[in-house]
């Protein structure tokens, strides 16, 4: 069974172009066994795969488990496989430096996250910018309801003490309007968690790059999708 289930898992992995992907993920977990990182054993769609199980990728036999291999890769898939890999987080640096000097320092980068203005801090940062006092500013900003991503349209249909106050006051809505006009505007950059690009060409040649925020190495200038 185990024979004929990994021929099969093989021969999807040649055909789909992805042997490279399992050798170098399979190069840096040895690596981090090697030098003691604590590894997770393997989640998600890739504990299915008897492949990653071979090679230590995961420690999960999908074969007892029977985990299904075509949820992790099959042909029809158009998007590549995806292989949640858990390091200790004290230690996953250790790692990253590892594939920064094997593959070159011109052919890794960690990945860029934006953080974007939400409707709270939209209306901080305008009511800072024009010279309101912060008793003010926190009014209007408190008068936002508390729901996770909320636009300020939908707060002026959902509060109607905010509606009053724009309503009543030139300042407010003048506060409002500009505060509106930058809702999603990026505010500040860091890193991503866990995202690290590896190429076969300098990275130069693919897209911008900047100082990675937390480490000496490279970050790439677009976020992840």
């Amino acid at each position: 069974v185990y024979e004929e289930r990994l021929d099969k898992e093989i021969g999807v992995i040649r055909r789909v172009g992805f042997s490279g992907y399992f050798l170098i993920v399979w190069d840096f977990i040895r690596y981090a066994r090697e030098i003691k990182v604590p590894v997770g054993p393997g989640r998600g769609s890739a504990a299915g795969s008897l492949v990653a199980y071979s090679m230590r990728i995961t420690d999960i036999d999908p074969i007892e488990y029977d985990l299904i291999f075509e949820r992790f890769l099959n042909e029809e898939r158009i998007s590549p496989p995806d292989i949640d890999i858990d390091f200790c987080e004290r230690r996953r640096g250790e790692v990253i430096e590892y594939v920064t000097r094997k593959y070159g320092r011109d052919n890794v980068a960690q990945i860029i996250t934006f953080g974007t203005m939400l409707a709270r801090a939209a209306i901080r940062d305008v009511g800072r910018v024009l010279g309101h006092s912060y008793g003010d500013v926190d009014r209007v900003a408190k008068a936002i309801p508390n729901q996770l991503g909320i636009k300020l349209e939908e707060a002026l249909t959902m509060a109607p003490a905010l509606r009053e106050m724009r309503d009543g006051d030139p300042k407010v809505k003048k506060l409002l309007d500009l505060a509106e006009q930058l809702e999603g505007v990026a505010r500040n950059a860091s890193t991503h968690a866990a995202g690290v690009v590896i190429s076969r060409e300098p990275l130069t040649e693919l897209m911008p790059l900047q100082h990675a925020t937390n480490s000496d190495g490279l970050m790439t200038q677009y976020e992840m999708h």
